[in-house]
């Protein structure tokens, strides 16, 4: 993984984070595949954990158009919260988890009810 790791992100991120994050993204893995769990990663992840981790990868429409196709049971969802909550809406019989609870999008808050009425 770090040898991956490096030939796609040398000169971008410092060798010290990527060995640390592939080992990291090894572990990851080895949970996913234990656990039937898929993972969607959003083209703002970081770096290092955006080319190791995720089983897709893409915008908000694409990544919950392929939770919605998934036959996991786990999604975990890289991204912001409407995007997760936007595929539990789509599998409500399946785990979604959001690895960071806090995650949000500007531009989603900003808008109202009023604004959509």
């Amino acid at each position: 993984m770090h040898k991956y790791l490096k030939a796609v992100l040398a000169g971008v991120v410092p060798d010290f984070e990527l060995q640390m994050k592939a080992e990291l993204a090894a572990e990851i893995n080895r949970l996913k595949r234990e656990r039937n769990a898929v993972i969607l990663g959003h083209n703002y992840m970081e770096p290092a954990l955006f080319y190791s981790i995720p089983d897709y990868v893409g915008d908000s429409l694409e990544l919950c158009r392929q939770a919605a196709e998934t036959s996991h049971d786990i999604i975990v969802f890289c991204g912001v919260r409407f995007m997760a909550e936007t595929a539990k809406i789509l599998n409500p019989e399946k785990t979604v988890l959001l690895p960071s609870p806090k995650a949000g999008c500007s531009l989603a808050a900003s808008i109202t009810a009023a604004d959509v009425r």
